[in-house]
C-alpha cells in the first residue's frame, strides 16, 4: 500500500514485472537522493574502460561493482573456464544476467571440451585403424559416421591427414584385389590358349611371381582367403597339366628315339617279344595323333621282324624196337606238342605281363595258376616261350616279395593308427567303426600279401582290444541304461494303475486326472531306449492303462467344451455400444479362466475354443474401437479448427492495431468456445499455442498502442513547446514577432481533449500578446509555483525521479498523498488510465512560466506516461 513512497528512480510500477535481481541492485545502489550514485557510477565506468580485455581485472571489477549494467559489460571480457566458474559462483544469487552469461559460456566451453575429447578418441581410433593390418571399408565407414557428428575444428586437419592415409590404404587394397581377380582370370584362360609348353611355363612363372609379390604386399591381409585359395588351386592345376604335357612330350620323344634306334638295326637282330617288352616298359604317352603314328611305326617294325622256325621233333634211332602205330588221338597230341603253345596260352601270358605291369598281383597270380594247369595237361613250349614264361614268373615272384614286404609295412602303419585311436577323442560309435574297419583292412592285407607274422598279429590284436575298450564300456553303460529305463517304464505303468484304482473308488479330481495323464505321456515320451522285448510289453500295458483313464476324462471334457461354447455365445451377444460392455466382457474372460483352471482340455481343442472366444472378444473391442475412432476423428477435426484459429491469430499479430485487436480476440474467443473438445493428448499443446497466439496479438497491440502513445507524446511536446515559447514572448523573455498561427497549424492535431486544452492556452497567450501582456505575464509568474507543485505530484504518481534539489518537497508531498489516501480509503499506487491522465491535462492546461529544467521534467513525464500506455 505504501510502496509508492519508497519508489526509487527508474523503478517499475508495482503492477510491472521486475527487471531482475540486477535491477534491484541498481536501485539499492541509487536509493535515497541519488546524489552519491551518479559520481560512483561514473567512477566505476571509467575504471571499466581501463580494463582493455584483462580477464583478471574484469573479474575483480565484477566482484566489486555495484551496478549491474557495468558488471554485465565487464563480463564480456571473461572467457577462461576458471574465471567463468568464479564469477558464476559469486553472481549466482546476486546478478542473474551475469550469472546466465557465465553459465552459457561455461556450457559452451564444456561442450567444446566434450567435442574435443570425442574428437581425440575418434582420432585415436583412426590412428589404430591405420596401424591395423586387417583394415576393412566398414571400419572406415563407421569412423566417418562418428566424425560427422563431432564439432572439433582444431582436430580437423589432423583427422583429414589420417583419413587420407586410410583412404590410400583402402585404394591399395582395392587395386590389390582387382589385380588378383585379373590374375585369376588369366590363369583360367591359359589352358584354352594354344601356346607352346615353354611359353605356357613362362607365362605361368610370371603369374606365380606376381602372386608371390601380392602376398608380400603391405595390404595382403585384406585379400579374401577364398580368392587366394582359388588362385593357388588354379596354379596347381596348371602346373600339373604342364607337367603332364612335358611328361607326354618326353614319352613321345623316348618312343620315337626307341623306334629310330631299332629301325637302324638289321632285321635279323630284332626279336618281336623283346621289342614288345621294351615298348611296354617305355613311359606312357598321351593319346593323340602323335602316339597313333608311333604305334603304327612300331607295328610296321614288328611286321618286319622274321618269325622263328618251329623246332622239328627228334627222330628215334632205336631200331631194335619196332615203331608202334599210334592212334589218331595220340598222334594229334604229339603234333600239337611239336608246334608249341597255342594262341590262348600266349594271350594268357600277355595278360599276365599286362597285369604285372599294372601292379595287379592277384590277377597275375590267377593267370599264372591257369598257365600251370595248361602245362600240367601236357602242353609243350618252344624255348622262346619257356624263357618268356620263366621271365614272367620271376617278375611275379619279385613283385610278390615286394608286396609281402609292403604288406608288413602297411600292417605296421595299421598298428600305429589303431594305437593312436584312443588319443583322437572320437565318438564311441565312430570308434567302434574305426576298429572294425582296421580289422577288415588287416584281413584284406592277408588276402593280398599273404599271412602276417604272429608277432605282428598279436600286437595288432592287443591294440584293437585296447582301443575298443572305451566303446565296450560305453555299450555296457547303454545296456545298463536300457534296463534302468525299463524299470522307470514299469513305475509309470504302476502309477497309471494306481490312478485307475482311485478313479474307480470315486476319488475324482478331474484337473489332477488330466494333469496325471499329460505328465505320464510326457514322461513316457522321454523314457529313453529299452530292449525291444521289454519295450513291446511295457507299451501294451501303458496303452491299456491310459485308455482306461482317458474314457471318463473325455466325457468330462465334452461337458466342459459345451460350457465353453455357451461362454462364446454369451460373448457374441454383448452389445459393444453398451456402457457396461467392457465389464461384462472382463467377467466372461474371468469365467473362462476359471473353467480352464478347473479342467484343462486337450491342447488342440483348448486352442481352437480359445481362438474362437478371443475372436469374439476382439470383434467387440474392435467395434468399440471403431466408435471411439469416429469420436477421435471428430476431435481431430476440432483440433484442426483450433489450430487454424491459432494460425490466424499468429498471422494477424504483426499487422494488428489497438482498434482491431479487441475485435479479433473477441471473435477468436467466440469461435474457440464454439468448437468441441480436442484429443486429450494434444489438448495442452493446442491450448498453449492458442494462448501464445493471443499473447502475441496482445503484445503487438500493446506495441502499436505504445508507439501511438509515443507519437502522441511527441506531438504534445511540440505544441507545448510552441505554447511555452509564446508565453515566454508574452512575459517579455522571447521574440514577440512571428506567425504563431501558421506554426500552430503546421503541427499535427492531437486528440480532442488535449487539442482543446492546449488550443485554449495558446489562444489566451496569443490574445494577451496582441491586446495586453502585463496581466497575463503576472498570471504566468504566479502560476510558476503551482506548476512546479503539480509537476512534482505528477512525478510522484508516475514514479519518476524529481532530482536531488526537490527531495525535501517531494518527501513532504508524498506524506500529503499518503494522508489523503488514508482518508479516502484507496491505495496510492492504484490508478486507472483516466485518473492517471487528469494531472497531466491539468498540468498542460495551467499557463505558467517555466525554466528549461522544468520543461525537461515535463517532457520526461510525457514520455514515461506514453511508454506506459497512459
Amino acid at each position: 500500500m505504501f510502496e509508492f513512497l519508497f519508489k526509487r528512480p527508474g523503478e517499475n510500477k508495482p503492477g510491472d514485472k521486475p527487471a531482475g535481481q540486477e535491477a534491484q541492485a541498481d536501485r539499492a545502489a541509487s536509493s535515497g537522493t541519488g546524489s552519491a550514485a551518479a559520481p560512483q557510477r561514473a567512477l566505476q565506468a571509467e575504471k571499466l574502460s581501463r580494463i582493455q580485455g584483462d580477464e583478471a581485472a574484469a573479474v575483480e571489477f565484477i566482484l566489486q561493482c555495484e551496478f549491474s549494467e557495468l558488471r554485465l559489460a565487464a563480463a564480456e571480457f571473461v572467457h577462461s573456464p576458471e574465471l567463468l566458474e568464479r564469477v558464476h559462483t559469486a553472481m549466482r544469487n546476486t546478478d542473474r544476467r551475469v550469472a546466465k552469461l557465465m553459465q552459457s559460456r561455461l556450457d559452451a566451453h564444456r561442450h567444446r571440451e566434450a567435442e574435443r575429447r570425442r574428437g581425440e578418441v575418434t582420432l585415436e581410433q583412426a590412428r589404430a585403424l591405420l596401424k591395423d593390418e586387417l583394415l576393412t571399408p566398414n571400419h572406415v565407414a563407421d569412423l566417418d559416421r562418428k566424425w560427422m557428428v563431432i564439432a572439433a575444428p582444431e582436430l580437423q586437419d589432423e583427422f583429414a591427414g589420417v583419413r587420407a592415409a586410410l583412404g590410400q590404404r583402402l585404394e591399395a587394397q582395392v587395386q590389390l584385389q582387382r589385380a588378383m581377380i585379373d590374375r585369376l582370370a588369366s590363369l583360367r584362360r591359359l589352358p584354352s590358349e594354344p601356346l607352346p609348353p615353354a611359353e605356357l611355363a613362362a607365362r605361368l612363372e610370371a603369374l606365380t611371381q606376381e602372386q608371390a609379390e601380392a602376398l608380400q604386399a603391405p595390404e595382403h591381409s585384406s585379400l579374401p582367403r577364398g580368392l587366394v585359395a582359388e588362385v593357388g588351386l588354379e596354379t596347381q592345376k596348371l602346373r600339373a597339366s604342364l607337367h603332364e604335357i612335358e611328361a607326354g612330350q618326353a614319352a613321345l620323344t623316348a618312343r620315337e628315339a626307341f623306334l629310330g634306334a631299332q629301325q637302324d638295326k638289321p632285321a635279323a637282330e630284332l626279336n618281336a617279344d623283346a621289342l614288345r617288352k621294351e615298348w611296354h616298359r617305355l613311359p606312357q604317352a598321351p593319346q593323340g595323333e602323335a602316339l597313333a603314328g608311333l604305334q603304327q611305326r612300331f607295328e610296321a617294325l614288328l611286321a618286319s621282324v622274321p618269325q622263328p622256325e618251329a623246332r622239328k621233333p627228334r627222330e628215334h634211332k632205336e631200331v631194335s624196337k619196332p615203331k608202334e602205330v599210334k592212334e589218331p588221338k595220340e598222334q594229334g597230341r604229339s603234333e600239337g606238342r611239336s608246334r608249341g603253345a597255342d594262341q590262348h596260352f600266349i594271350d594268357t601270358m600277355d595278360a599276365m605281363e599286362a597285369a604285372l605291369q599294372q601292379g595287379s598281383l592277384g590277377t597275375a597270380a590267377e593267370l599264372d595258376k591257369a598257365l600251370k594247369e595248361a602245362r600240367d595237361k601236357g602242353m609243350r613250349l618252344t624255348p622262346a616261350q619257356s624263357d618268356r614264361l620263366a621271365h614272367v614268373r620271376a617278375e611275379l615272384k619279385r613283385l610278390s616279395d615286394w608286396a609281402r614286404w609292403g604288406g608288413n609295412v602297411s600292417r605296421e602303419e595299421l598298428i600305429k593308427t589303431v594305437e593312436a585311436l584312443p588319443t583322437q577323442s572320437l565318438a564311441m560309435s565312430e570308434l567302434a567303426k574305426k576298429v572294425g574297419s582296421m580289422r577288415e583292412r588287416w584281413k584284406a592285407l592277408d588276402s593280398l600279401s599273404g599271412a602276417a607274422p604272429k608277432s605282428l598279429w598279436e600286437r595288432f590284436d592287443a591294440a584293437c582290444t585296447a582301443a575298443y575298450a572305451p566303446a565296450a564300456a560305453h555299450f555296457r553303460h547303454l545296456a545298463d541304461e536300457r534296463h534302468a529305463n525299463a524299470a522307470r517304464g514299469q513305475a509309470l505303468v504302476d502309477e497309471a494303475n494306481a490312478e485307475i484304482a482311485r478313479l474307480r473308488a470315486g476319488e475324482v479330481e478331474w484337473k489332477h486326472v488330466a494333469g496325471t495323464v499329460q505328465r505320464l505321456r510326457l514322461a513316457w515320451s522321454h523314457l529313453g531306449a529299452i530292449d525291444r522285448k521289454e519295450k513291446k510289453r511295457l507299451d501294451a500295458q501303458f496303452t491299456d492303462a491310459l485308455n482306461i483313464l482317458q474314457g471318463p476324462l473325455e466325457e468330462q471334457r465334452k461337458a466342459e467344451m459345451t460350457s465353453r461354447e455357451e461362454l462364446i455365445e454369451e460373448a457374441a451377444a454383448i452389445d459393444p455400444h453398451d456402457r457396461h460392455a467392457l465389464e461384462t466382457m472382463r467377467a466372461l474372460q474371468q469365467r473362462w479362466q476359471e473353467h480352464a483352471r478347473a479342467l484343462p482340455l486337450e491342447r488342440k481343442s483348448e486352442q481352437a475354443l480359445w481362438q474362437r472366444f478371443r475372436a469374439v472378444c476382439d470383434d467387440v473391442f474392435q467395434r468399440r474401437k471403431d466408435s471411439m475412432h469416429e469420436a477421435d476423428i471428430e476431435r481431430r477435426a476440432h483440433e484442426a479448427a483450433k489450430e487454424a484459429i491459432s494460425a490466424r491469430l499468429e498471422a494477424a499479430a504483426p499487422d494488428v492495431t489497438p482498434a482491431s485487436a479487441g475485435k479479433l480476440l473477441r471473435e477468436a474467443a467466440a469461435e474457440w468456445q464454439a468448437i468441441g473438445p480436442v484429443p486429450r493428448a494434444h489438448e495442452g499443446r493446442v491450448e498453449k499455442r492458442y494462448h501464445a497466439a493471443v499473447a502475441q496479438v496482445q503484445h503487438h497491440a500493446d506495441l502499436a498502442k505504445r508507439a501511438a502513445g509515443l507519437a502522441q507524446a511527441a506531438q504534445v511536446r511540440d505544441k507545448l513547446r510552441l505554447v511555452q515559447e509564446l508565453e515566454h514572448a508574452v512575459a517579455g523573455q522571447g521574440t514577440p514577432d512571428g506567425d504563431w498561427e501558421a506554426r500552430w497549424s503546421a503541427l499535427p492535431p492531437l486528440d480532442a481533449d488535449m487539442e482543446r486544452t492546449l488550443r485554449g492556452r495558446f489562444e489566451a497567450a496569443l490574445r494577451a500578446l496582441r491586446e495586453g501582456r502585463e496581466a497575463y505575464a503576472q498570471l504566468l509568474e504566479r502560476n510558476r509555483g503551482t506548476l512546479l507543485h503539480e509537476l512534482l505530484r505528477a512525478e510522484i504518481g508516475a514514479g519518476i525521479d524529481s532530482g536531488p534539489e526537490f527531495a525535501r518537497e517531494r518527501l513532504k508531498l508524498q506524506v500529503e498523498v499518503l494522508q489523503s489516501s488514508l482518508k479516502s480509503g484507496h491505495k496510492g499506487g492504484q490508478k486507472d488510465g483516466q485518473a492517471g491522465n487528469a494531472p497531466l491535462r491539468e498540468l498542460v492546461a495551467l499557463p505558467a512560466l517555466i525554466d528549461d529544467r522544468s520543461a525537461s521534467r515535463i517532457e520526461q513525464l510525457f514520455m514515461r506516461l506514453a511508454r506506459e500506455g497512459k
